[in-house]
């Protein structure tokens, strides 16, 4: 919209509002698909992102330059746009941060990046042929973020994308469950005492000496009582 109320402003503009009216309604066409698929938190976020920068900024543009001279407002006017493009431009340097970091170009596709270079050299010649460096300046830089895009695509196409395996929460607990009942059987076992063949017999001949004793003092008593008989 900015690049329309410059358009507006400058004279000989023609393909600088069309192209641009028809990108307004391309990007509202992709907001609102946005909106339709996006859950309910990115949806609000994005609805304040619109109006911070799509009403309110562009209103703020617009009522500071108003009361400026028609050649002073055409230059501020330009800045600003140019200042917009950059950023435009600069945006994918987060994707192509995370392509270096990945090793993988998932999240770049080639065309974007192949189009977005070959507007950026036509809107570069368109300005230059106007004589337009609010134009020509910003679309240098797309072109050199564009080059760069293709290079890592080139280097990163064929590699194997980088898949780290986070384990599961229910294989962690049937490992825990598992170890745990193999030290609660091993402190059992120590607690425990198992009995050995040694103290098998040890035990029999406790028996025996027990019963042999018992019979020796049987007998014993018995001669008690036959010799107190006796007298």
């Amino acid at each position: 919209m900015l690049w329309i109320y410059y358009a507006l402003l400058k004279k000989d503009a023609i393909l600088l509002i069309t192209i641009n009216t028809f990108c307004v309604f391309i990007q509202t066409f992709y907001t609102f698909t946005y909106f339709y698929c996006a859950p309910k938190k990115e949806r609000i976020v994005t609805v304040k992102l619109i109006l911070l920068f799509n009403v309110f900024g562009f209103g703020v543009v617009c009522l500071s330059t108003l009361f400026l001279e028609k050649g002073l407002r055409l230059r501020v006017l330009g800045y600003i746009c140019m200042g917009f493009a950059l950023s435009v431009f600069a945006a994918p340097l987060c994707i192509v941060r995370k392509v270096i970091k990945t090793k993988s170009v998932e999240f770049m596709p080639i065309y974007l990046s192949l189009f977005l270079t070959l507007g950026a050299v036509m809107w570069f010649f368109y300005g230059l042929l106007l004589k337009d460096l609010n134009i020509a300046i910003p679309n240098v830089v797309g072109f050199l973020f564009g080059i760069l895009q293709m290079i890592l695509y080139a280097i990163y196409r064929k590699k194997p994308k980088q898949v780290v395996e986070e384990p599961k929460i229910a294989e962690h607990i049937v490992d825990m469950v598992k170890l745990s009942t193999m030290v609660v059987g091993s402190e059992l076992s120590t607690l425990v005492p198992q009995p050995t063949t040694n103290d098998n017999n040890g035990g029999i001949v406790e028996a025996q000496k027990v019963k042999k004793e018992g019979s020796n003092t049987e007998e014993t008593n018995k001669q008690n009582m036959k010799g107190s008989n006796q007298v």
